[in-house]
């Protein structure tokens, strides 16, 4: 039993801390750090007036901010009178009222001074200069003076004949008694507020406070830690009041500061409205961005090998540009002469290629030159450049040392650096030899893979050529001897032993589609082919061509 009055107890002081924050936070979300301009001139309707005067304080916040200037009394028709208060706003950053803006009368002393205090609001919509602050939105404060005198004779024997003869007439009006007594103390009508906001956010209280015993089991866990916390907000509370002088200059100052700060707030604000078609762009993507990025994984995982291996790179890259700056350094000093070495060989292969500095008149250069518009074309008379007469050089050179005539050309000299390609054989060379050295000239040369009318019988190849002459051939493509028929066609060769015609589309169509027994008919009746021939519109064939055909339709 002991533990579960704990436990209420610790319930009953979470619940009196919850209203506590809710009410402070409600009373001070009136406050506004948003500023207006000085100058103004605002109205406020009370329900009374009483103990303002003309030059009496006018606050925001708490914060003197301008004076009291005129008292005016407007009675509407079926409603009380009512009290309008003007006020001035002199303080600068304190004249920026909403419409949601809420006044009150305050005591300020004890010997019956009073000020009017307000809070500017949170609504977005501004409140005009010269604006009215409707009598639902403010309050008028019971002097104490009156309550004590209430409770003196003879005040107290009147005030109880006031309340019994009233009392019928307010039984009636409990409602506007309700708005009377609201607006009359501030204190109700923040409570009806604050139990509204509680009502509202009654199941979070439920959860709050059912979780309250976990939440105050884990402090006891912690008490150190708690313990600890408390003893240092302690030691930075002393340590605030000793720059006690410190912030209250920040605080003096800080009325400038928000000054300076509203034209960047306002180009913020247009920066954010700016940013609104961007925004809805950015929300137009967000499915493909989001793939993009699901997407995006797997592609990064698959990059690690290769960015390892990029940054092994870098490492050794590093460790070369680290050994290369001796050689930077060299190259950087030799690098001081080369301009005066540069220019003159520039000038030299600017001229030396130059068509215009051509010695004398030669047509070939005319017929191996580039035609127009190209620079080095030549449009009348002129030769070789420079350049072009020193590789001519080694052209005309290669020609003049080699034979050459209509059937074949024979290099008489040669350069070679591999020892294997140099040796001259009477044999044929196996494949990898040929693929190396490429100097096989066929597979039918003279006195080694065919007969060589010279030969005396002493090349074996030959000998063996010479043996089979005569021969029909054992495979296609073979040959016995040179000018036999017989032997076939070479691989990928057509075959010169029969006709080669080229038909017509339409002709070798018809011929396709003929059987073997209708091309043996056909050629027996020529007549009949041509009539076919007629039909598909094709030129009518001579005598010969038709024999052609003919065969070609007969042909295995």
């Amino acid at each position: 039993r002991v533990g579960q009055g704990d436990a209420e107890v610790r319930r009953a002081l979470m619940i009196l801390a919850v209203i506590g924050v809710c009410a402070a936070a409600f009373v001070l979300a009136g406050a506004s750090d948003k500023k207006g301009a000085e100058g103004r001139t605002y109205k406020i309707v009370f329900d009374n007036a009483f103990g303002l005067v003309k030059g009496g304080d006018f606050r925001v916040g708490g914060v003197n901010a301008g004076k009291t200037t005129d008292f005016e009394v407007v009675k509407k028709q079926g409603e009380s009178p009512k009290a309008v208060v003007t006020v001035d706003v002199s303080k600068p950053g304190f004249g920026d009222f909403r419409t949601d803006a809420s006044c009150e009368i305050r005591p300020q002393s004890l010997i019956g001074e009073y000020y009017v205090d307000c809070q500017p609001g949170k609504s977005p919509e501004h409140l005009k200069d010269g604006g009215t602050v409707p009598v639902e939105q403010t309050s008028s404060t019971i002097p104490v003076d009156l309550v004590n005198d209430i409770m003196r004779r003879p005040y107290r024997e009147r005030f109880r004949l006031l309340v019994t003869e009233l009392g019928t007439g307010l039984a009636g009006r409990p409602d506007d008694l309700q708005e009377v007594l609201r607006r009359a103390h501030p204190g109700l009508r923040e409570t009806s507020r604050v139990l509204r906001i509680l009502g509202n956010q009654n199941e979070v209280i439920k959860s709050f406070i059912s979780d309250s015993d976990t939440v105050v089991n884990e402090l006891e866990k912690n008490k150190k830690d708690v313990v600890r916390w408390v003893k240092e907000a302690g030691d930075a509370a002393e340590i605030s009041a000793t720059r006690r002088d410190e912030l209250r200059a920040q605080f003096r100052r800080f009325p400038t500061f928000l000054d300076e700060l509203r034209p960047t707030m306002a180009r913020l604000g247009e920066m954010a409205d700016e940013q609104t078609p961007l925004l809805a762009d950015l929300e137009r993507a967000a499915p493909d961005l989001n793939t993009f990025f699901t997407r995006l994984g797997p592609f990064s995982e698959a990059s690690r090998p290769a960015v390892r291996s990029l940054g092994q790179m870098g490492e050794v890259g590093t460790k070369a540009f680290t050994e290369g700056k001796q050689e930077i350094a060299e190259l950087n000093k030799l690098s001081v002469n080369a301009p005066p070495f540069a220019k003159p060989l520039r000038q030299f292969l600017q001229t030396i290629d130059d068509r215009k500095r051509a010695i004398e008149n030669d047509p070939r250069a005319k017929e191996t030159a580039p035609p127009a518009p190209d620079p080095t074309a030549i449009s009348g008379e002129g030769g070789f450049t420079g350049m072009e007469a020193i590789w001519n050089y080694f052209f005309w050179q290669t020609l003049s040392i080699n034979m050459l005539d209509d059937t074949a050309h024979m290099l008489r000299a040669s350069l070679t650096a591999d020892p294997q390609c140099m040796q001259f054989i009477n044999h044929k060379p196996d494949q990898a030899t040929i693929d190396k050295c490429n100097s096989y000239l066929g597979p039918y040369q003279p006195g080694i893979l065919s007969p060589d009318p010279l030969d005396d019988g002493s090349n074996a190849s030959a000998a063996s050529v010479r043996a089979n002459a005569g021969k029909p051939a054992s495979r296609l493509g073979e040959r016995r001897d040179e000018g036999m028929p017989e032997a076939g066609p070479l691989p990928g060769q057509p075959d010169l032993s029969k006709p080669q015609i080229v038909l017509p589309p339409d002709v070798q169509d018809l011929l396709d589609s003929l059987s073997r027994r209708e091309r043996q008919r056909l050629k027996a009746n020529p007549d009949e082919l041509r009539r076919k021939l007629d039909s598909i519109g094709a030129p009518p064939p001579d005598n010969q061509t038709t024999g052609q055909l003919l065969d070609y339709l007969l042909a295995p």
